[in-house]
């Protein structure tokens, strides 16, 4: 397991044309991830029959949505793996189109994959926190997806959000300096935990809010960062973890 601190898989069962399918993967990683060449290992598996193109297809789009939108510590290695392999087991009609069989598959494929890139980010060495950033009106797709890492990456956020400071000039710095193109005064920041929901920015500067009630918010084990560029209908989703001690102590300690 070397620094990974618990067993990250999961398996969905489903239905095509009546034959019960599966999807299951587990995962391994929990330092040196952002994924452009990381150290995580991941390995799913599915029953269904569906052809070799379809079925590369449908990993490059859903990994593009998970495991490339996690986020550690930003370094990164030459030992990432990600392999789905299909046995054919569940005897449906093969899928061979894009059609309403692919997409339960592809569905399928997205809850195992989030849901093992999440976890990754959680366990991410030393974390004492899972960062979520969601992004949401941004001109499009590929604007939120960089805005969204760029914040879950930065040094700075990751260090707040283990202090549960509500530091909003850190989270809009980073998402300022994110390369894509959008309005920054027209940017708004939600905090969000399950003690509830704060906001700390709007019009792309910071706003008066309780330090009490925020504190409160972000000592919680899992935060969102919420952030609406109101540029638009793009949107994406980004995970991280929070930047401790524990961290600095175990890179600290490790030799190769």
């Amino acid at each position: 397991m070397t620094t990974d601190t618990r067993k990250k898989e999961l398996a969905v069962e489903f239905e095509i044309e009546g034959r019960k399918c599966h999807v299951g993967g587990i995962s391994k990683g929990s330092g040196m991830i952002a994924p452009n060449m990381a150290t995580m290992l991941g390995f799913i598996t599915t029953d269904v029959a569906i052809c070799h193109e379809l079925l590369e297809k449908a990993l490059r789009k859903v990994n593009q949505l998970t495991y490339s939108m996690v986020s550690v510590d930003g370094d990164t290695s030459t030992n990432d793996t990600l392999i789905l392999m299909s046995s054919g087991l569940a005897k449906n009609p093969e899928i061979t189109a894009e059609d309403k069989n692919y997409e339960k598959f592809e569905n399928a494929l997205y809850a195992v994959m989030m849901n093992l890139a999440r976890e990754t980010a959680r366990d991410g060495e030393g974390a004492t926190k899972l960062l979520e950033c969601i992004v949401k009106g941004a001109p499009d797709e590929n604007t939120a997806k960089v805005v969204a890492k760029s914040v879950i990456s930065s040094s700075l956020v990751k260090a707040a959000m283990f202090a549960a400071d509500a530091n909003w000039g850190r989270i809009l710095c980073a998402i300022g300096y994110a390369k894509a193109d959008f309005d920054i005064s027209k940017v708004s920041v939600e905090l969000a935990s399950e003690k509830g929901k704060i906001t700390v920015c709007t019009n792309g500067a910071g706003i008066s809010f309780s330090e009490e009630d925020a504190k409160k918010i972000l000592s919680e084990e899992e935060i969102k960062v919420l952030v609406d560029l109101h540029c638009g209908e793009g949107e994406a989703i980004a995970w991280g973890c929070d930047l401790t001690f524990e961290y600095v102590k175990i890179n600290a300690e490790y030799r190769t």
